[in-house]
């Protein structure tokens, strides 16, 4: 069993018949060290006059405790509670010198070995067919081992002394084996067990019951393990905390591995979706925790590379226009988002509605565009605008490009207003014969602003030998993933929220192999943005045909004031569909 790690590495849980340097092999080795740890005690015959039976610690003994390590940025921890307990024990700790192991599948084991766990600050494993459970323990340098139920002898390493309860002990016999002291019992109904490890907290954990388990045979359990030396209680131990570790959880954590968590004090975050990017409580939930290192569980969470990428994300707390970091989140049973925008360039109205007022007028201009839309859907619906900052020209300019750069002064102050405001931007770049990439790295100090994503104007992408109006410009894919992967190299390297990436398109021939567009870039939300104008007839066919056979994007839809015979109100709108995501006007 491995777990993925975020520094491209792969923690071992498997023994490799590997010994830890000075490990104890044998029962008189291990009453050494136990004698060194208690002070003052004598060893004495097994009532059954065989083997020898430890020492209790005594209330003096000098207390041990785990080692906590550093972990890697991110993990992600998946399989059954058997797996998930191995893994999150060779992940956290360096070593353990007293471990809760408990027979897998044995509910009501789990539960007492978990309210033992908490209370002495110890890891808890599970034993099944492939788990090797002894070479965690070889690893861990454990001594001591508290174990609940029937856990066979061949899961112990040779030398280790064992103190044994029953599931379902009580608070007297938990207390008697460990030298702790716990709380009132608590019933767990089934299917809350989960749940139940996670309320858990020391330093007195109540003590959990598994509600119909059945009666536990103490004979049984005995009998089940055949350890080289018991003892009547474990060793005195020190709390130990796992500072700086987060756990992230879409769903239950194994019981097993949360009562690991809980007892070095790891805090569980629910995250809805496995992206802590999601929602708004979840980006101020990790910007809070601030963590050096997260331990997800579940493979929703992707790769550990991807939700460390993610967690760095989080961590800022810096939020998109209308909560969370993601553009378009898609969470059950939260709202998601839509926008609805004006288009042009500040401070000419021939370009579209967006420059038809002065900045204070535009962001309220774009406020009234969007309030109706909020009485048709559940979602957020955002305001935003999306500047053209490079412009179609009819002669070459200076630099030959047929495009006419604003300056990033000039649209800063509506780009930082439409910020203050809680709206969106896009920047639209109409680049004639420059390239996307080159064009989009000139705003890069507007990029660099969490609530400003990018558009591409293939219509105003020209050949070396073309100008506009007299032909239709074209852009082949890969220019644009070109410039998807700098966009998206660009918001990872800052830890930006994720950005709107918009291509403008109203013929297929606009966008050559678009069938190759890559979308797999976590930090983009791509969204194809329908420009066809004209009667709604002309427009229905335009969205259907751009939408057969369209690689898995987002959806925009443009009303012309001017050009649409007639435009669509709101409500007309939200009838297209799939209902767009994207709504500007010009």
């Amino acid at each position: 069993m491995q777990v993925q790690t975020s520094d491209g590495s792969e923690v071992a849980t498997g023994r490799h018949g590997r010994r830890r340097p000075g490990r104890p092999r044998t029962v008189a080795l291990v009453a050494a060290v136990a004698l060194a740890l208690t002070a003052a005690c004598s060893w004495g015959t097994a009532p059954d006059g065989g083997g020898t039976t430890a020492p209790s610690a005594s209330a003096s003994a000098t207390p041990v405790g785990a080692v906590v390590q550093t972990p890697p940025p991110a993990s992600v921890v998946t399989g059954d509670d058997v797996r998930a307990a191995l893994t999150t024990s060779s992940t956290l700790l360096a070593s353990a010198p007293v471990v809760v192991v408990a027979p897998g599948g044995d509910v009501a084991a789990t539960l007492t070995a978990a309210s033992a766990a908490v209370a002495v600050g110890a890891p808890v494993l599970l034993t099944a067919d492939g788990a090797d459970v002894a070479g965690e323990l070889d690893r861990l340098g454990a001594t001591h081992v508290l174990t609940v139920g029937g856990v066979p002898a061949d899961a112990l390493p040779d030398g280790t002394v064992v103190v044994a309860v029953a599931p379902g002990a009580d608070a007297d016999a938990l207390a008697a084996a460990t030298g702790a002291t716990f709380g009132a019992p608590v019933p767990v109904a089934a299917g809350d067990e989960a749940a139940a490890v996670r309320a858990l907290e020391g330093p007195e954990p109540a003590v959990l019951l598994a509600d119909d388990a059945p009666a536990s045979d103490p004979a049984a359990t005995a009998a089940a393990t055949t350890p080289t030396g018991t003892a009547d209680t474990l060793p005195a131990t020190a709390p130990v905390t796992a500072d700086g570790v987060v756990a992230l959880a879409y769903g239950p954590v194994p019981p097993a591995a949360a009562a690991t968590l809980r007892a070095l004090g790891v805090a569980v975050l629910d995250v809805p979706g496995g992206d802590p990017r999601a929602t708004s409580a979840t980006v101020q939930a990790v910007a809070s925790a601030d963590p050096t290192a997260v331990i997800a569980y579940g493979d929703t969470f992707g790769t550990a590379e991807l939700l460390a990428a993610r967690v760095a994300t989080a961590r800022t707390g810096v939020e998109l226009p209308g909560g969370g970091q993601l553009v378009f989140p898609a969470v059950a049973g939260q709202p998601g988002k839509k926008y609805v925008a004006l288009y042009g360039t500040p401070g000419s109205g021939a370009l579209g509605v967006l420059g038809e007022q002065d900045v204070p007028a535009t962001i309220a201009r774009a406020e009234q565009h969007a309030a109706p839309y909020r009485e048709l859907t559940a979602d957020t619906v955002v305001p935003a605008v999306e500047i053209i900052a490079t412009i179609a020209s009819g002669g070459p300019e200076a630099d030959g490009s047929y495009s006419r750069k604003r300056p990033v002064e000039d649209l800063r102050p509506l780009v930082e207003a439409a910020g203050a405001a809680g709206q969106y931007v896009v920047l639209d770049l109409q680049p004639g014969r420059q390239d996307f990439v080159t064009q989009a790295q000139l705003y890069a100090d507007l990029l660099a602003l969490p609530h400003v994503g990018l558009a591409l104007d293939p219509e105003w992408r020209l050949a070396p030998d073309q100008v506009h109006l007299r032909q239709i410009g074209s852009v082949g894919i890969d220019e644009v993933n070109a410039t998807a992967a700098w966009l998206a190299s660009f918001t990872r390297e800052r830890g930006l929220p994720q950005k709107m990436f918009v291509l403008h398109q109203f013929s297929l021939r606009m966008i050559t192999e678009r069938e190759r567009l890559d979308t797999s870039h976590d930090e983009l939300a791509p969204l194809i943005h329908v420009d066809g104008q004209g009667s709604q007839p002309a427009k229905a066919g335009t969205w259907a045909t751009l939408r057969a056979g369209a690689p898995p994007v987002h959806w925009g839809w443009k009303n012309f004031y001017d050009e649409d015979v007639p435009m669509l109100d709101p409500a007309q709108t939200y009838q297209v569909q799939p209902v767009p995501d994207l709504v500007t006007y010009q």
